[in-house]
């Protein structure tokens, strides 16, 4: 089995952080394919009300959730680390199929194994209806740059 560094565990804040920006990107590449590479075969889910076993669940569930979100841009932000775990809190926003934004504010809790996959996904997340114009997460589609404002810079 390959390594997914930062490794457990994790003990400076470079690392833990290093390790929740690699997540953010990847899930702001949209690709359920590379997303769901970062979780062990086994990966154990709860995702709002749903509860998901498996990669190829976890697959399936992103291909749903990024049909109906579209110019999907998030943000995620390390709240602690201990270990093999991190609480991570994030904010996303989108676009619904009949033109109406949201913003998607959130915590996870975060669990790795020896290889630095994450083999459990908490998460606890709300919607909030917003204009277009109170939108905050302003780049193209895939990655955040290094120079946009995070979370707490933004007031989040």
């Amino acid at each position: 089995m390959e390594d997914r560094p930062p490794l457990p565990p994790f003990t400076t804040i470079e690392a833990a952080e290093r390790k929740v920006r690699l997540a953010e990107d990847a899930w702001n590449s949209r690709d359920p394919a590379r997303v769901a590479t970062a979780y062990t075969t086994d990966t154990v889910w709860r995702n709002r009300t749903e509860f998901l076993t498996g990669r190829e669940a976890v697959t399936a569930f992103l291909t749903r959730k990024w049909s109906t979100e579209s110019e999907y841009r998030l943000i995620k932000e390390l709240w602690g680390f201990r270990g093999n775990r991190m609480a991570v809190r994030f904010a996303y926003e989108w676009l619904d199929g009949e033109s109406d934004w949201f913003r998607s504010y959130g915590n996870e809790l975060w669990e790795f194994d020896e290889h630095g996959l994450m083999r459990r996904r908490i998460a606890s997340i709300n919607d909030l209806a917003i204009e277009e114009g109170a939108r905050l997460f302003h780049w193209p589609l895939g990655p955040r740059p290094q120079d946009h404002a995070g979370l707490t810079d933004l007031g989040l």
